[in-house]
């Protein structure tokens, strides 16, 4: 179709059948390229790379989600942190336990499902193995409740009257004696074997000398303390010590993920202390994926640039062709449908920037677990990659065809 018979169509019906057949071909004609090819490649290039940015920091970030994840795996779906309060030179000699208000506190936090206190002993106990280990000391007990115990044996009871004291016995506290015992001739003692052995536990208070037979039931991979029942705690330091109630100076949080960055940042700005191998993941993972987030910006920033760039060739292209378009406007084809035919002209090279940006993407995914995971993880790059990419796509598309309807509105 040329010139000519654009012109020659003059009643509605074949301006309609004509809109059905019209192609951007047809018009091509009439639309006078700039000439200075390189603002139309600069603009291509920039949207390519800005897209690999964008897509590369999307899978780095999932990347970094699984890896962290997968290197601190939980129990029953749940992380446990102990927290203390950081003692400096200012607030030594202080009273630095948790208040109710304080505990209250970390229970309104949205990432923490459950908090307990740890209660100690506030009377004075020493411990001795009798004559399997000849070894006596000086012990701290301390009791939780029951559901943040990782081991807990059907007989881990205690009432008052009762003289044998269940004791749940640190697995580190374990490996540090085996480590200890030989330098000072004594037995090393395995887990299986530590049950079996019975400590005398000599409890002092003002009403005097207390003893009771502590049995070992369980070792815990969790709680780095000697754990006893809570009753036992409450009765000794009631009975013994003479205190009923007890502000705890250490508490547990149970959290969906110990690793949260805005768990994290508070525990941060209340000066608590935190065990640092459990959120060391965590803080290393904060630190990722700012970097990541960094970069993806970038990537947004570069998107944005270029098609900056590409309403600046449109527009040039669309200025210089303002008599040929008021001419098919004049002929009564609609603002919005020539839009469509003439953006629908640049789908493919949208279409090809994305693909390519997707096949770079998946190149670096690929070199990044071949190379450092060694195949740890999934070669093949997350869909929410491939979601970007076509959500990018149909953006680029909208984009053009807005644009190129908003110039056309104002010739006509």
């Amino acid at each position: 179709m040329n010139l000519q018979q654009i012109k020659s169509i003059t009643c509605d019906d074949d301006i309609y059948t004509a809109m059905q057949t019209l192609k951007y071909k047809d018009i091509s004609f009439l639309i006078n390229r700039d000439q200075k090819g390189y603002w139309k490649f600069a603009g291509y290039v920039g949207l390519g790379v800005g897209v690999f940015l964008l897509l590369v920091s999307l899978q780095m970030f999932i990347n970094i989600n699984i890896l962290l994840k997968d290197s601190n795996p939980k129990k029953n779906g749940f992380d446990f942190i102990s927290v203390t309060k950081q003692i400096t030179n200012d607030n030594m000699g202080r009273d630095n336990t948790f208040t109710q208000t304080e505990i209250a506190d970390f229970k309104k936090i949205p990432q923490v499902a459950e908090v307990a206190p740890v209660l100690s002993n506030q009377f004075r106990v020493t411990a001795n193995a009798g004559n399997v280990i000849p070894f006596s000391t000086d012990l701290f007990l301390e009791s939780i409740d029951r559901q943040f115990l990782d081991t807990l044996p059907a007989n881990f009871t205690w009432q008052p009257g009762q003289q044998t004291v269940p004791v749940i016995f640190s697995s580190d506290f374990l490996e540090m004696y085996n480590v200890f015992a030989p330098a000072q001739g004594l037995p090393q003692v395995s887990q299986k074997t530590i049950s079996a052995v019975n400590l005398g536990l000599e409890c002092y208070g003002t009403t005097g000398v207390f003893t009771f037979t502590g049995n070992i039931v369980a070792l815990s991979d969790r709680i780095n303390s000697v754990i006893v029942p809570q009753s036992f705690i409450e009765w000794g330091n009631k009975y013994l010590a003479g205190k009923n109630t007890q502000d705890p100076a250490r508490i547990y949080l149970k959290t969906r993920d110990a690793n949260d960055p805005a768990l994290l940042k508070y525990l941060d700005d209340n000066n608590y202390r935190v065990n640092k191998d459990k959120t060391k993941f965590g803080r290393i993972k904060t630190v990722l994926q700012s970097v990541v987030t960094l970069l993806g910006f970038f990537g947004i920033l570069i998107i944005s640039l270029a098609l900056l760039l590409f309403s600046f060739y449109l527009k040039l292209i669309i200025a210089n062709s303002r008599q040929n378009l008021h001419l098919l406007l004049t002929l009564g084809y609609s603002p919005g449908w020539l839009s469509k035919v003439v953006s629908g002209k640049w789908i493919v090279v949208y279409l090809i920037t994305i693909v390519i940006s997707i096949v770079f993407t998946a190149a670096a995914h690929y070199l990044f677990t071949f190379i450092f995971m060694q195949g740890e993880l999934s070669f093949i790059p997350d869909w929410k990659v491939f979601g970007l990419a076509f959500l990018l796509f149909v953006m680029a598309i909208l984009f053009n065809y807005l644009l190129i309807k908003k110039e056309l509105f104002s010739i006509a």
